[in-house]
């Protein structure tokens, strides 16, 4: 069956941290001039489509994520007519632009909350308050046992109204309470009022989470995060998201995206198939890969069996209802090479490969800044260095534990895990810092500017960035890359991936064929598919051979056939 046709199912979609793009006035930060002045790399690259990520007042405690007025931007950034250039200077490249949409929560220092913790009538329960417990001590405790995807009780004591508030992340960001119709309509306003402004879409920020069970009972002592099971996917979240969809969004010809946390296929095809209130949603199954045990802070070896696993579900379940949001890498994720490619020896080629991944698999592919100069891991010596709220809480968790002498007892995991890995400033050029900005950087540049960069790979014919402008331009002039099935030919493979995909159209059957290694060590295999003709598309090794029956592949290499 294929896919019903959608611009933005055909669409490569280019992510963008400001505070780390470019910086155009010295200040040391990222802004809206310095985007604009580096708009033709992304466009040059190929991709259709900016995401954003937020640019809104806000006191920054969460980078951005924490906001405090929906319709303004934040000074760091820029101004209102600097946001307003850019848009059209995006228009101008016919790309799009996306906005993020962060309305689980607020930041503390917004005028709903200010409002709401003055028991203002009109506000007062636009949050999420309860009275808190008392232990058998007689010592006050939170309301439940719900934590913090940042470490700690989910709920903080406000001393204004003398309630506990609750906070899924920082504390800085209390939870709106989505049960209010007033707030909801507040909501729903901000969002019509950005695309009045003539926005393409947004990416919806941890939106699975609008919704919490009543009561908000304890969760269970023992699960990844203590009570999730009562806020992901909450009983009221369908409506929620349909209302939205019916009310507003459905009047403008808009890509929507959801970031959800735990999200499995069959919620996939609920909230994002073909008659869902959202286009796309993002899971996290394989950014969980290298858990040890399943703990995000400890890092472990990682199987392709089990990348293999998780592909097939995904691509067979969102085969005819539904569609993949495709990616390796975003603001929150450490740079894909140096978790599932090998940084130092073999880093262009594992950065080819795990492109040639991300585009040859049905679904809209997501590029983070970056990724398609195969940026890596920094250094992250000490605590000082570190600018991520939730690296730095798990981090002084990590202190307290028995056998614990200091930070170089956790340096690695940290440094291996922080979001700030995908916050260094991007590598423009070997100038001083990366030529992201004539200031101090607000976070350090990664030390192997020099020898990763924007500059240098744009005049380089094999460089990684030329390489993603071909992947790009293949998956563009080839339907099957977009639309076609997914067959795996080695699920069981220990470092070979290989799959087909096969598409039926007007002009007869269109078949492709993708071969991945992931392996710093030469292997030979041998493969069970049927074609008549085959010819090499691609592959990021000098290959001029055709067969693809039997194949003698060096580490890491990729390669993608079109079979006839």
């Amino acid at each position: 069956m294929t896919a019903e046709r959608a611009w933005w199912k055909e669409a490569v979609v280019y992510q963008i941290y400001p505070r780390s793009f470019n910086d155009s006035d010295g200040d040391g930060i990222g802004d809206l001039q310095g985007v604009i002045e580096r708009l033709d790399h992304v466009a040059d690259l190929g991709a259709d489509v900016i995401w954003l990520n937020p640019v809104y007042e806000s006191p920054q405690m969460d980078n951005g994520y924490d906001i405090s007025d929906y319709r303004a931007i934040h000074e760091e950034f820029g101004t209102m007519a600097d946001w307003e250039a850019l848009l059209d200077e995006v228009h101008d490249r016919d790309m799009r632009l996306v906005m993020d949409l962060v309305v689980n929560h607020t930041s503390n220092q917004h005028a709903w909350f200010r409002k709401s913790r003055e028991r203002d009538p009109a506000y007062e329960d636009y949050y999420i308050w309860r009275e808190g417990d008392t232990d058998e001590d007689g010592d006050p405790v939170p309301p439940n046992n719900w934590e913090s995807f940042f470490g700690g009780s989910a709920w903080a004591f406000d001393q204004t109204r003398g309630e506990y508030y609750l906070h899924l992340y920082d504390r800085s960001q209390p939870d709106l309470d989505w049960t209010n119709e007033a707030v909801r309509r507040d909501v729903f306003d901000v969002v019509e009022w950005w695309l009045e402004k003539g926005i393409d879409g947004f990416r919806m920020d941890v939106i699975n989470l609008l919704s919490k069970a009543e009561g908000l009972p304890d969760g269970d002592p023992d699960s990844e995060w203590v009570g999730s099971e009562h806020f992901i996917n909450g009983p009221e979240l369908y409506e929620y998201l349909d209302d939205l969809d019916e009310d507003v969004l459905s009047n403008y010809d808009v890509m929507t995206v959801g970031e959800m946390p735990q999200l499995t296929v069959e919620a996939a095809r609920e909230y994002a198939g073909a008659d869902g209130p959202l286009d796309m949603a993002f899971h996290f199954q394989h950014t969980k890969l290298d858990y040890a045990d399943g703990d995000r802070w400890s890092v472990g070896d990682w199987d392709l069996r089990e990348l293999k696993t998780i592909t097939e579900r995904w691509q067979s379940g969102l085969a005819e209802d539904g569609w993949n949001a495709l990616y390796w890498e975003n603001h929150d994720q450490p740079r894909s090479v140096s978790r599932y490619g090998d940084p130092d020896e073999y880093r262009r080629e594992s950065a080819k490969l795990l492109a040639t991944y991300l585009f040859t698999l049905q679904g809209t592919p997501y590029v983070y800044q970056g990724q398609e100069l195969g940026m890596t891991n920094a250094t992250w010596d000490s605590m000082g260095d570190l600018r991520d709220v939730d690296a730095i809480n798990h981090a002084e968790e990590l202190l307290e534990r028995e056998g614990v002498d200091g930070y170089d007892d956790v340096k690695d995991v940290v440094g291996y895990r922080t979001r700030d890995n995908a916050r260094t400033p991007m590598q423009w050029s070997d100038d001083e810092n990366a030529g992201f900005t004539d200031g101090e950087p607000w976070i350090q540049v990664n030390r192997n500017y020099t020898e990763v960069n924007a500059a240098d790979q744009r005049a380089d014919d094999d460089s990684v960035y030329n390489y993603y402008r071909r992947l790009i331009d293949l998956r563009e002039e080839r339907d099957v890359l977009v639309y076609g099935d997914y067959t795996d030919l080695l699920p069981d493979h220990e470092t070979v991936f290989a799959y087909t995909r096969s598409l039926d159209t007007d002009e007869g059957p269109e078949r492709a064929l993708v071969v991945l290694h992931f392996s710093d060590e030469a292997k030979s295999v041998d493969l069970s598919v049927e074609y008549g003709e085959a010819s090499l598309l691609l592959s990021n090794y000098d290959r001029t051979d055709a067969e693809p029956v039997s194949l003698s592949l060096a580490p890491y290499e990729a390669r993608v056939y079109e079979l006839r």
